[in-house]
């Protein structure tokens, strides 16, 4: 116990932190005079003092991170900060259980725009901004962003950088200090989400709808305003602006900076990441867009318009719908669904296995059967002129097994829970990737109401487990990591 309070020193600073969070909708609720103000004033008091009183208690604990304190503190982080998050909702919402509470604000902050409300349509502005801007914030990781801070509060922030961002590769940065290179990754993902929120006003939407739109979108996190997600507008518009900034969001946000500091595009074409997950989706794209003209389902040009938003959408693992693909041959849902495990690249905001453990893994397969039929060959695993060491493979390996079987343990265990085999699977894949709508009861027309309190909790589990990549949390529950 006593090795945890030094992270929970850290823990009440960040918890006060984010207690000034509540201010942006508490702004929005009296604009718009809401009636939803004292609530969010009453969840910024109630979780600052909470903060306030951990610090002080565990103020003599107060030490430098260490590499293990890391993940602890970055589970502690997210599942902390969901219960924070979730206090408004609670406070206001009529029926509001705990477990929907706390369901809602974890999908808010893992990206995977997952909801159990209905009447979207009818709630407060303020609440509708808070779920949102809650996305907008886990989009590129709380922790990140916390990291630009923490040399303010004596903490030293490379343990939680290595923690949780995502990728195989996690030692590239842009700029000699890790507090300089989170500055440098929220200055992109600021101005991408402004851009999106411009385009998004051009295209017709309102100004509510649109921030609240642009937050999700450069987050892939898929919540909407609306019951019927993007089908609510019916403007080929709106779909092509938030197409472009799902792909946008969906590649290396360092990719995007160094562009932007060169002043040039090459750097994409040298993303070797970015490139395939271009060439990924739009060759995905024009195959299901083919194939359901040929069953019959739209005209061409019908088909490529609804096959590019949602395709795109669940790949890139945002959720957005503009029509119930449920519907389609089912071999076109379960494709997009199998692209949202591997089409997104590391240093996105998506989930997954990310783009660039795909192509290590490919690589390794095709050495595997080169060195079946030369045996003395020596034949280096390359991504691009890149060499990867074989401890990296070794672990991208190991991450895809865990990953795998974490989603056959969650289908299993909903299973078992009374779902049927669609809705556990697709639950399953959709909470881990962080993707939200899935299919059968969780389809894009329908969403987790109907699910049981513990199937629920099932799913909270997963979404976490599925935002920090799977060992972040389960390193925790091995006893070699609480050995000395």
């Amino acid at each position: 116990m006593l090795k945890i309070l030094p992270v929970i020193h850290v823990l009440a600073k960040l918890i006060m932190l984010f207690s000034g969070t509540f201010a942006f909708p508490a702004l929005v609720s009296w604009y718009y005079d809401d009636g939803t103000l004292p609530y969010f004033v009453r969840a910024a008091a109630a979780s600052g003092i909470a903060g306030f009183l951990l610090w002080i208690a565990t103020a003599r604990f107060e030490r430098e991170l260490k590499p293990k304190d890391g993940f602890i503190l970055v589970t502690l982080l997210w599942i902390t900060f969901a219960v924070t998050a979730c206090l408004p909702m609670l406070f206001y919402l009529p029926g509001m259980t705990v477990t929907n509470a706390f369901f809602e604000s974890m999908s808010a902050l893992t990206t995977t725009g997952a909801t159990t409300m209905q009447g979207l349509d009818r709630l407060p502005p303020s609440i509708n901004f808070w779920r949102h801007f809650l996305t907008w914030l886990g989009g590129m990781g709380i922790i990140v962003l916390a990291v630009a801070v923490l040399p303010l509060l004596g903490i030293g922030g490379m343990q939680l950088y290595k923690a949780e961002t995502p990728g195989p590769m996690k030692d590239n940065k842009l700029a000699p200090r890790i507090g300089q290179t989170a500055k440098n990754l929220w200055y992109v993902y600021s101005a991408l989400t402004l851009a999106c929120y411009a385009c998004l006003l051009l295209a017709g939407m309102a100004p509510l709808d649109a921030l609240c739109h642009a937050f999700t979108a450069v987050a892939l996190g898929g919540f909407s305003t609306k019951d019927s997600s993007i089908s609510h507008f019916d403007s080929w518009q709106i779909e092509a602006v938030l197409c472009v900034f799902m792909i946008l969001a969906a590649m290396n946000f360092a990719t995007h900076f160094l562009s932007w500091q060169r002043r040039s595009l090459k750097s994409y074409w040298h993303d070797i990441e970015a490139r395939y997950v271009v060439l990924l989706l739009l060759g995905s794209i024009l195959a299901m867009s083919l194939y359901l003209w040929w069953q019959q389902i739209y005209t061409f040009t019908t088909a490529l318009r609804y096959v590019s938003f949602n395709l795109i959408s669940v790949a890139t693992d945002t959720g957005y719908a503009s029509t119930d693909y449920a519907q389609w041959p089912i071999f076109v849902p379960l494709w997009m669904l199998f692209l949202s495990c591997l089409t997104v690249s590391s240093g996105s905001t998506g989930g997954g296995i990310k783009m660039i453990r795909t192509l290590i893994l490919t690589r390794q397969g095709y050495r595997e059967m080169s060195t079946l039929l030369h045996p003395k060959a020596v034949l280096p695993l390359k991504i691009g002129n890149r060499v990867i060491p074989e401890a990296v493979a070794f672990s991208v390996l190991g991450f895809i097994f865990v990953y795998f079987m974490s989603v056959v343990v969650f289908t299993f265990v909903l299973i078992g829970s009374g779902l049927d085999f669609i809705t556990a699977f697709t639950a399953s894949l959709a909470c881990i990737n962080n993707i939200g709508p899935g299919l059968g009861q969780i389809g894009p027309t329908g969403n987790y109401a109907g699910l049981s309190d513990f199937q629920t909790w099932v799913c909270t589990l997963a979404m976490l487990v599925g935002r920090l990549e799977v060992f972040s949390v389960l390193i925790l529950f091995t006893p070699t990591f609480w050995r000395k």
